[in-house]
């Protein structure tokens, strides 16, 4: 369990850990200044003479906050080149404001998100508002656990679509910022974006046998997005099977590289308008666009700035990648977050979670829970075998399903003979001890036969992480009452 305590000091508290006290930052909202509107508009002032090195100070600062709006905004330039609904690789892919689903687990070969998971069927789809709103459309999932993820720009939440809010099958409108339109007869309830740029990703559980593989299949096949002109009142189906399957659009070991510092600032001006500032970020925008506008006539700033943002890049960006570099402390090393898709102006943790782990859920939703480290602090590693044991009913609390996911260094799944990633509720043949706790084995090599039901295979080389999910997250996980138990090297 994790306590915090407030000093009497404003921007400290003190985080109790299994390693004693830890101080960390606990900001206080503050209020609007009584001036603010003397702020406006903010410098420089168009035309102004600035140097090299102010342009790369605006540009390296610019460059970390900035990170998941461009990350955002790539991926949707690249989805406007989609012309028809296709399975790119492993990865499902459609025209902007259009979904396309996987009818099984995610294939190890994806590299479009980092962190996917093998407890649900996929969907993906990029919006974009402006051109359209768009209709989601909830079939009766009947008990079976789903939930839609739909964020904006920012990566923050704008929907309430699944299990958990007890929604109701129907069609469901999303709109951008500054749509006025007639909501059609037969719409159930209208979602409003912040942004004109966002994603869906519908979250299907499915257990792991051939029965529920099967069974899946019509649920999946009633998920659509489409746009508003294309609404009738009636239910759209596809059967998903046949879809194209083609090459994969990106290759490699690690995720597709989405930000790159030489073209980050002709896409930061795209992705700023569509994303108006929160209060407070006016003067933020309003400098780092003055400079972006010097450059323009300026080749020597644009080099300064561009050299900034690489630094920016190996520096701060790179480190968040490994999930030990942020987030809440918890014991036995385990991290987590707590305000994902609600980041806000947390600058820091929204582009940390982008860069190691983008479009997680609200955790409400689900509860993360992220592992780089033995019990002793050691680096996981394949050279090594570790167990987790979960106490008698002390697996994750979860209304929904929970799994513990191994991931290699770079975040995605190490492919392995029996094509296992994670255990958890869809596994219906794990074996519990006599004590009726249950001990999951992480290791390169098989365990003996009676532990093979509990075998979660590492790389056989290189560095590993651990990864539990809990979906629809009860109280006590939620607020810290229970915490992963400790991963144990058997060396």
């Amino acid at each position: 369990m994790y306590r915090t305590y407030r000093t009497a000091t404003i921007g400290v508290a003190i985080l109790m850990t299994s390693a004693g006290l830890v101080p960390m930052v606990a900001a206080s909202p503050l209020s609007p200044s009584p001036r603010w509107s003397a702020a406006m508009p903010s410098g420089p002032v168009a035309g102004t003479r600035i140097t090299k090195e102010y342009a790369a100070s605006v540009a390296r600062d610019a460059y970390f906050w900035a990170w998941p709006l461009v990350n955002m905004y790539n991926r949707r330039l690249t989805f406007t080149k989609i012309t028809e609904t296709v399975i790119a690789g492993a990865a499902p892919m459609a025209p902007l404001n259009r979904l396309a689903m996987l009818t099984d687990y995610i294939e190890p070969d994806e590299r479009l998100v980092a962190c996917p998971n093998q407890d649900v069927v996929y969907g993906a789809g990029m919006l974009a508002l402006d051109q359209s709103p768009v209709v989601v459309q909830v079939p009766d999932f009947g008990d079976r656990f789903w939930v839609y993820q739909i964020v904006d720009l920012r990566t923050d939440s704008f929907v309430s679509l699944g299990k958990m809010y007890g929604t109701m099958p129907g069609f469901y409108l999303l709109v951008g910022p500054n749509w006025q339109g007639e909501v059609p007869k037969g719409i159930t309830k209208v979602f409003r974006a912040s942004t004109n740029t966002a994603n869906v990703i519908p979250r299907v559980f499915q257990d792991d046998t051939p029965e529920d593989k099967r069974a899946v299949q019509q649920v999946l096949g009633e998920i659509a997005a489409y746009p508003l002109s294309e609404f009738d009142g009636k239910f759209k189906t596809n059967d998903w099977r046949k879809v194209p399957k083609i090459p994969a659009t990106s290759s490699g070991d690690a995720e597709t590289e989405w930000v790159v510092p030489k073209s980050f600032f002709e896409t930061l001006p795209l992705a700023l308008t569509d994303a108006p500032p929160l209060p407070g970020e006016e003067a933020r925008y309003a400098q780092v666009l003055a400079v972006v506008e010097a450059a323009k006539t300026d080749p020597a700033l644009m080099e300064a700035m561009v050299q900034a943002a690489a630094e920016a890049n190996n520096q701060l960006v790179k480190p968040l990648f490994d999930f030990h570099n942020y987030g809440l402390t918890l014991p036995h090393n385990w991290t987590t977050t707590s305000n994902n898709a609600a980041f806000g102006t947390d600058y820091f943790t929204r582009t940390a979670v982008a860069k190691s782990n983008i479009f997680v859920n609200a955790p409400n939703e689900t509860k993360y829970f992220y592992q780089d480290f033995d019990e002793k602090g050691k680096r996981l590693n394949g050279k090594d075998s570790f167990t987790v044991t979960f106490p008698k009913d002390a697996t994750p609390a979860v209304n929904g399903f929970w799994s513990l996911t191994l991931y290699n260094q770079h975040h995605f799944f190490e492919p392995n003979d029996i094509k296992r990633y994670s255990l958890g509720t869809k596994n219906k043949s794990l074996k519990y001890n006599a004590d009726g706790s249950l001990t999951v084995y992480v290791q390169a090599k098989p365990p003996a036969d009676e532990h093979r039901e509990n075998w979660l295979p590492a790389p056989r080389e290189g560095d590993f992480s651990l990864y539990i999910r809990a979906y629809w997250p009860r109280s006590e996980v939620v607020d810290g009452s229970w915490t992963p138990p400790a991963v144990v090297s058997a060396q």
